[in-house]
């Protein structure tokens, strides 16, 4: 005669099993590292209490590493950034809203904001860029990065990056 309770038991761990297999079938996360070469195009005035920079920077961004999901390693996308900020005895305040594209038309965005360093030759530094979803595959993806940018000569950027993602099935 079978126990109950082992019966109780047994359907209960079913359960359990079915519903960390949902859970994991609807939550979807990763990394990736990525290098960015951009040139940009700024123009910088002085104002009271600072310097003004504003302009836009364009060029590719590769996906060296992934943990898998929509950032492929290989991968490779264009960029093109809004750059503005300001430069004052409190330090540097930078935001670029940026849109990568890659070759099958899907796009993600990203926000970059960076409170250290600068951007003539030579200068660069430390900061952190917000994944805000996209198009296609890039679809309700959302996460964070911590990049380093250098800037050198003759208005050209390189970027690195490390990111970590994630979607939820219901983001889709």
């Amino acid at each position: 005669m079978p126990s109950y309770r082992g019966i109780a038991a047994a359907a209960f761990a079913a359960m359990a099993i079915s519903s960390a297999a949902k859970t994991a079938a609807a939550e979807e996360s990763g990394s990736f590292t990525a290098l960015a070469s951009l040139v940009t195009d700024y123009t910088m005035i002085e104002h009271p209490g600072g310097t003004i920079v504003g302009g836009s920077s364009a060029g590719t961004n590769t996906i060296l590493e992934s943990s898998g999901g929509p950032f492929a390693a290989g991968e490779h996308s264009h960029v093109t950034c809004v750059v503005y900020g300001k430069r004052s005895d409190a330090g540097l305040a930078l935001e670029a809203p940026c849109t990568s594209t890659v070759a099958a038309g899907d796009k993600f965005y990203l926000m970059s904001k960076r409170r250290a360093g600068g951007v003539e030759a030579g200068a660069g530094g430390a900061g952190s860029l917000e994944l805000l979803g996209g198009t296609g595959k890039f679809a309700g993806v959302i996460g964070a990065c911590t990049y380093e940018t250098a800037y050198l000569a003759e208005g050209r950027v390189v970027t690195m990056s490390d990111c970590k993602w994630q979607r939820s099935a219901g983001r889709r």
